[in-house]
């Protein structure tokens, strides 16, 4: 969507052009096509040099909010990006922010180590201001031909404590400045934090095994096409890595693979007519225990814990199937999770209902929407394990709307780290045949 112009109604006819220059571009774009983002701030730099400060304050602001940049001067970097990063999304600091960001990008190529550095720190609004700048940094060095810090931005590069998408960043301006460093640097990234640079890697190496099949070399293209499966976090490259897989006869075990629960207890229908019953605590919200039941919406219909396994393949539970296709009703999943040791975790799970998350008894997160579709990892949510024996709790609730599209019951739900790299219960069970999705 086009932000608004910090002019009001009128747009001055010396801007005229820069907005033009936005109008089939957003944010997301730059993120994903640095070139086309080059390209438009060599534009923007050449329109921008007769205006006063004033006016390129303000347009350094809509710039920022479009997903743009410009350079105006330079100053002090560490009291820069210290403004920058106080600014916060209901605009506290913008003031100062508009002007550090134009001292930043007015800055030469040896701050851009310490720009990447303090996108480890920024809040969202921050980091925009901070990848903007970079950005021009980059872009003017590039185009006059001027030196960067190579070695210090692959230092940064390569020390995976930083945030991922200023990693990322990095990687991007290395290549810009040698494209020969996307080959030397892509294969250290197979078993990175971040996935987007291991995507990267997981990419090389289906290539090389696809060119290995292409040459009838089976045994080695099975080899890197099981190297890839075990670092893919993608789900298309994790299909196309099975599909290649199966074809040379390894079967692949996806529930494994991505760390979905498929053994639960459930336990229905407790009643959500007029979806009053998001709120209500029921009795599984006070009490884990499997062998009490409890009155149901249903008259002379008690609710018990049941078993509900499931063999589908991405951890699909079909509460409808497995119970009754209740309508206005409320059902509970419970599954218990042996860990070894006390750890942080990734929840993720995928609904079309409203729904609670517990583990421990602690909430995790809840969402009163229905029927929005259901995908991968579609919520996550941190959490913490404890040593020994835990228990996850889910709350899925059922509308009464009769229309065919809203008739799904169901959910997913996986326990991984912050990678999506599965975290498997010390006592899991083999997984059933798998049956693929519906």
């Amino acid at each position: 969507m086009k932000p608004l112009s910090p002019w009001g109604g009128t747009v001055p006819p010396h801007v005229e052009a820069v907005e033009r220059l936005q109008g089939t571009a957003v944010m997301t774009d730059f993120h994903n096509q640095p070139g086309t983002a080059r390209g438009l701030c060599s534009q923007l730099r050449r329109l921008v040099g007769s205006l006063s400060r004033p006016t390129a304050a303000r347009l350094a602001t809509w710039c920022v909010l479009a997903g743009l940049s410009l350079p105006v001067a330079s100053a002090d970097t560490a009291t820069a990006i210290k403004a920058i990063q106080q600014v916060s999304a209901e605009g506290k600091g913008a003031t100062a922010a508009v002007a550090a960001y134009q001292e930043l990008a007015g800055g030469s190529g040896e701050s851009v180590p310490a720009l990447l550095t303090a996108l480890d720190t920024a809040n969202p609004l921050a980091a925009n201001y901070l990848r903007n700048a970079i950005e021009v940094v980059v872009d003017r060095a590039l185009d006059g031909k001027q030196p960067l810090p190579e070695k210090a931005i692959e230092a940064f590069l390569a020390d995976r404590r930083h945030d991922s998408r200023a990693r990322r960043l990095a990687f991007e301006i290395l290549v810009d400045i040698n494209e020969k460093n996307r080959d030397r640097l892509v294969p250290g990234f197979l078993d990175d934090p971040s996935v987007e640079l291991r995507r990267d890697a997981v990419a090389q190496v289906l290539g090389q095994a696809e060119t290995l099949l292409k040459a009838d070399k089976k045994d080695e293209a099975k080899s890197l096409f099981g190297k890839a499966m075990t670092a893919a976090r993608d789900d298309d490259q994790v299909q196309l890595c099975r599909k290649q897989l199966g074809e040379l006869g390894v079967t692949v075990d996806l529930p494994r693979h991505f760390g979905f629960l498929m053994n639960w207890k459930l336990i229905a229908p407790f009643d959500n007519t007029d979806k009053k019953g998001f709120a209500v605590a029921y009795p599984p919200e006070k009490e884990l225990d499997f062998t009490r039941e409890y009155a149901s919406k249903e008259a002379g219909v008690m609710a018990r814990w049941t078993d509900g396994a499931t063999e589908d393949e991405y951890g699909i539970v079909d509460v409808a199937k497995l119970l009754m296709p209740w309508k206005g009703a409320v059902a509970y999943a419970a599954a218990e999770f042996d860990s070894p040791a006390e750890r942080a975790i990734d929840i993720r799970l995928g609904t079309p209902n409203s729904w609670k998350v517990w583990l421990n008894g602690e909430l995790l997160f809840a969402r009163e929407e229905y029927h929005r579709g259901m995908s991968l990892d579609q919520y996550r949510m941190r959490g913490q394990l404890k040593a020994g024996k835990n228990t996850i709790l889910i709350k899925l609730c059922q509308n009464e709307q009769t229309e065919e599209w809203a008739q799904r019951w169901q959910f997913q739900l996986r326990v991984c780290d912050a990678t999506g790299t599965a975290v498997l219960s010390a006592d899991r069970k083999p997984a059933p045949a798998a049956t693929g999705s519906d």
